[in-house]
Order: structure tokens, then sequence, then C-alpha cells
């Protein structure tokens, strides 16, 4: 089913789970509720989300030419994804240039702002090098961002529907109380430049309350309801008064609470079905929906494969929360 403009009438057929799940995504979309997931490249995803013999070369399943196209495919499905690639790098122009013309004009990204400014100290980790361990002189640095991500973005402003600062768990030497989180989040939020939205997800569930969302509300950011080993559950936060910060809602439904990222990946590799239901997080993106239609404000809600182990799936699920209330 080739529901958004700019696919080729000779298409392949959708696999039967993604045609039924194509029509229901694209009538959200159309009332402003963008559904998606993390990421896109899943091989465990074929049969259900990918049709196999699209990536055929001489009569076998050729992984270059997947990695390649199965975007274009996603596309065809979903009306939005979130790409956590941007986290790792500060992607060239002509990167940016060639992923939207892959795309129909419509199609949304959400992208992860890269670590080069939300992590203040680089962890010890090889992939750093000499950096590992050491103070990030780009933390929170408005300017950097703004010439390396922002600028060459702005062309393709219309289709990036929000950017996310994703910061991880601060300890207390580096910020001693959240009131210090608070203000300097603040000076940096004033010195973006218009023109995207931005959102901001913590995993400090001290960090969490009026005064935080107040930060993000005076600047119209958004605060990310995320599922989280160690956040309180999305119903929690939606719970929260001032929660609910900016004129659009963002979600990232992530892990479930007290499930470590290592042990999903482990326990839910290579994500072609659903293993681990979670109702209440489910329940909560559902609630998101509700809200958004109820205030006719835009949504942008991504679920991740180690949520519950198959994210088209969970999806498929929080259709049918909407359906049944």
């Amino acid at each position: 089913m080739n529901w958004l403009p700019g696919l080729e009438s000779d298409d392949e057929p959708l696999p039967l789970f993604a045609s039924g799940l194509a029509p229901r995504l694209q009538a959200l979309a159309q009332r402003g509720i963008y559904l998606g997931t993390s990421s896109w490249k899943y091989e465990g995803w074929l049969s259900s989300i990918y049709s196999q013999d699209q990536y055929q070369t001489r009569g076998k399943f050729s992984q270059k030419k997947f990695e390649s196209d199965c975007l274009r495919d996603y596309a065809r499905v979903f009306p939005a994804v979130c790409g956590d690639f941007s986290f790792y790098q500060f992607p060239s122009s002509s990167f940016w240039s060639h992923l939207f013309q892959v795309v129909p004009k419509q199609f949304q990204f959400a992208f992860k702002v890269p670590e080069e400014i939300t992590v203040q100290s680089w962890p010890r980790h090889a992939r750093y090098g000499k950096r590992a361990g050491g103070p990030n002189e780009n933390f929170l640095n408005a300017q950097t961002l703004k010439r390396a991500f922002l600028d060459p973005l702005l062309p393709y402003a219309n289709q990036a529907c929000v950017l996310i600062f994703e910061f991880g768990t601060f300890s207390k030497s580096a910020f001693p109380h959240p009131e210090a989180f608070r203000d300097r989040l603040a000076e940096f939020l004033d010195e973006l430049p218009p023109g995207f939205r931005y959102a901001v997800e913590i995993r400090n569930p001290e960090y969490l309350g009026e005064p935080y969302f107040q930060t993000l509300a005076d600047r119209e950011v958004a605060h990310v309801f995320n599922a989280w080993t160690r956040m309180p559950e999305m119903d929690e936060q939606l719970a929260m008064p001032g929660a609910f910060t900016a004129p659009f809602t963002v979600a990232r439904a992530l892990l479930t609470r007290g499930m470590a990222y290592e042990q999903a990946v482990q326990g839910y590799s290579p994500y072609t079905r659903v293993q681990n239901p979670n109702p209440r997080a489910r329940k909560a993106l559902a609630a998101m929906i509700h809200h958004a239609l109820r205030t006719a404000s835009p949504a942008f809600l991504f679920v991740n494969n180690r949520l519950e182990g198959f994210s088209p799936g969970t999806i498929e699920g929080v259709l049918g929360e909407i359906q049944s209330d």
C-alpha cells in the first residue's frame, strides 16, 4: 500500500503485517500524531516490515542492498523515525542531502543531537581514544552545535520534526544538585536559534519536578517522556504537574524499567517478535496520543526494539489500545 506520495506504483507489495499497519499510521499522521521506531536497519524485520525479495543480488540476500534501500521501504509503512546515528557524529551536508532524498517529503525524522554536545565527560571506553575519561570542551556549546549540526540541517528543517538532547546519568560531582543542572541547561537553551523543535531527555529521576519542567516550558522545549531502566514509568511522568512543557509531545519508549540495556539486546535480538509485552508503557503512549488529539497538538512517539523485543509489534499494540478506549 503506497500511501505516501512519491512512491512508485510498481513497488513490491508490503508484507501482510506491514500492510495492516501502514494505513492506521497514515490516519494518525494526518492528524499530527507520528508513531515510529528507533532506527530502521533491522534484518529481523524481514517478512514483517520488509519484503526479503527486495534485497536479493544474484539470488542471495545482500546486506549492502538492505542497508542502502531499507529506509525507503520503512517510509512506506511508518511516517517517522528517530535517527539514533546522529548521536555519534556530526553528519556532513552531503549525508543529509542523500538521507532526505530517500524518503517522501512528508516523512519526518527526529534526531538525537550528537554526544559531542550532551556528554560532560567522555566515558572510559576505547572508542573515545585519548579523550576517554577527560572533560568534553564542547559540552552544551551552542555555537559548536549551530555550526556543525544545525546549519547543515537547516535546509531540511521541515522534515526534522524534533531534535533531542539525550543526557546520560550525571553524578553529583558533575552537578551537586538539580538546580545546578537546570541553570546550566537554561543558559544553553537560551542560546539556541529558532527554526527547530527541541526536546530534552534526562536519566536522573531526581531532576524531575515542577522547577525542571518550568525551565523547559519557559522556552517551549519538550520534556521527553522516556521509558528507561532507572527512570519513573512513563505514566508516572505524565501525571507530574507541568510535565507537558511544549506545544508538542515527544516520547521515547526504550527499555522496561529495571532491565539493563545489554540484557535487552542479548535477550531480544534479532528483534523478530514481541517477547515481553509491556502493557503499562503501551497505555502511557496511548494516553499521549489522546492528549495530543484532545489539544490539537502534534506528537512524535518512538519505540525501541529493546522495550518488548519488536518495536513494530509494540506500535501495533498501542494502536490496539487506542481502538479499545
